[in-house]
């Protein structure tokens, strides 16, 4: 599968696959990840479970990516430059309730701070460095059916 990446602030690219390359039952998930070692790895193991992804760099361009895009996920690294995961979780959630919708987002982080990320409004955490069984148990539980 074909991705390209886009960096909203830095013209870099987003990496995303044409809704012709997506399996069935394919999500379209956003990664928001600062670290470009943990956004190939999330990018490889979201693909090899069939899905859309769409990259960028901090939690500002994740914001920016949900104004002018729909994703069924996001992949959300907590510490991140500009703006981190929680102020951008936060910040969807309350355009979110404004709008209506709900898009689950799954905390990525190396520290143990579950709890700031669910009171953040994030549905469910990940450790890093991600692990494909944990990665899919997580977006099963947070959609409530097979994920991949």
């Amino acid at each position: 599968m074909t991705f390209k990446i886009l960096d909203l602030e830095a013209n870099c690219a987003t990496m995303s696959a044409t809704s012709s390359e997506r399996q069935s039952g394919s999500l379209r998930v956003l990664v928001a990840e600062d670290s470009s070692l943990n956004q190939t790895l999330a990018v490889r193991l979201l693909e090899r479970q069939g899905h859309a992804v769409t990259v960028v760099g901090n939690g500002k361009e994740a914001v920016n990516a949900m104004h002018r895009d729909q994703f069924d996920l996001i992949l959300m690294d907590v510490e991140m430059p500009e703006m981190d995961g929680l102020a951008a979780t936060r910040a969807i959630r309350a355009r979110e309730s404004q709008q209506g919708g709900r898009v689950p987002i799954v905390a990525v982080t190396s520290n143990d701070n579950r709890e700031q990320c669910l009171r953040a409004g994030m549905d469910a955490y990940l450790p890093k460095p991600l692990r494909a069984d944990l990665l899919k148990s997580a977006l099963n539980d947070v959609l409530g059916k097979t994920a991949a």
